[in-house]
């Protein structure tokens, strides 16, 4: 009974943070998806990309359920599952995040959270594992990149929420005032020396 509640939650999650991240896409230009918005080249479609890859892998390879379709490098130098080239569509990324939660959702549904898979590319002795850890491995991955999509998607435009419904309006002046309130209180714990002018005007 527990297992199954775990399951279904645990699931439910996972579901919940792949509908926030393709949300985090909509309205966008072309290049805004793609463009690096961090020092390290994180950008939206990238994090869509890489998550779906994740998905797969962890989804299919590990328990010997292969995914259907050839995937991204996995991890490669060019790290090049995290981001979009120019041949590749959004809607074909998207696509793909798609089919690969309709992989993984087959193997969550038919397997036990107790069944046994392998991830070879962790240490031992954790590379033997189940489907109950990679389950919560995964949603850890999802949830941390939604966050960060999350704060692309805020740098952009300001947009903000978990999905369409919690948006509201955006009241400018407001966020102005509520920025301004965190900005003096930095500066007022801080060090006279130690003060660096934001960043973020």
């Amino acid at each position: 009974m527990i297992d199954e509640f775990a399951k279904d939650h645990l699931h439910g999650r996972l579901r919940r943070d792949r509908a926030a991240l393709l949300w985090k896409l909509d309205g966008l230009s072309e290049y805004d998806a793609r463009r690096p918005l961090t020092a390290t080249g994180t950008n939206l479609l990238g994090l869509v990309k890489h998550l779906a890859t994740v998905e797969a892998r962890y989804f299919g390879e590990v328990f010997d359920r292969t995914s259907p379709e050839p995937l991204p490098r996995w991890q490669d130098a060019d790290d090049s599952d995290l981001w979009a080239t120019e041949d590749e569509t959004r809607d074909q990324i998207i696509a793909f995040y798609r089919r690969t939660w309709e992989h993984a959702d087959a193997t969550i549904g038919e397997l036990s959270l107790d069944a046994p898979g392998r991830v070879p590319w962790w240490p031992e002795p954790h590379a033997d594992t189940n489907l109950f850890a990679v389950m919560v491995h995964v949603l850890g991955e999802s949830v941390r990149h939604a966050g960060h999509a999350d704060i692309l998607r805020e740098s952009l435009d300001g947009r903000t929420g978990l999905r369409s419904e919690h948006e509201q309006q955006i009241d400018q002046e407001a966020r102005a005032a509520y920025r301004a309130k965190i900005e003096q209180a930095a500066r007022s714990a801080a060090p006279v020396g130690a003060r660096r002018e934001s960043p973020v005007t």
